[in-house]
């Protein structure tokens, strides 16, 4: 495990720090596991996304306050699980603290033996590459093992609320320029 060492910058406040990426989007991710008795466990997070094509790796940061990272970490694997517009309900669930997180939330076993939950965009299972300690977070690099598109639009979180993404209707091409007139005075 390697340990990023920062001198504390006084001057920064986090509730700025937390107003200002707040106005950034996020996309919403489970991060599941079962424990060696096929209890499931899991949290969200917003940080998750690729980080290497060759070779395929992803990443996703925690809070060192995490009651439910240790328990995955010390399995080695855990599948991200990309929740849907339609699954807020899992997302609140998943974001309490407590042993009964999963009650209600429908799930099936992936090959590596950790929770897909049903309805997601996407399955990306992995095993845990590295952990990285960088100030009150783990940053968690993941090994991709399989990855499974699911179906519907992705949930977002912007700014403390929850949405989707709208895209832009493509502009309309650019009329052709008229052809410019003849020089006056030039042999044609």
């Amino acid at each position: 495990m390697s340990i990023i060492v920062t001198a504390e910058n006084p001057s920064i406040d986090p509730a700025i720090q937390r107003q200002v990426f707040g106005a950034l989007p996020t996309g919403v991710t489970a991060i599941t596991g079962l424990t060696e008795d096929g209890t499931p466990r899991g949290f969200v997070v917003g940080t998750f996304q690729s980080l290497s094509l060759e070779p395929p790796l992803v990443t996703f940061c925690v809070d060192k306050s995490s009651s439910t990272w240790p328990t995955l970490r010390s399995l080695g694997r855990f599948t991200a699980n990309i929740l849907s517009t339609e699954q807020l309900p899992v997302c609140r669930a998943l974001s309490r603290k407590g042993d009964e997180k999963f009650a209600g939330v429908d799930y099936e076993q992936s090959p590596l033996g950790t929770p897909r939950i049903s309805g997601a965009t996407a399955w990306v299972d992995c095993e845990v590459l590295s952990e990285v300690v960088a100030g009150d977070h783990y940053m968690i690099v993941g090994s991709i093992e399989e990855l499974v598109p699911g179906e519907g639009e992705a949930l977002l979180f912007r700014g403390g609320k929850f949405g989707e993404f709208n895209q832009w209707p493509a502009p309309a091409p650019a009329a052709a320029a008229p052809a410019a007139p003849a020089a006056a005075g030039k042999d044609q």
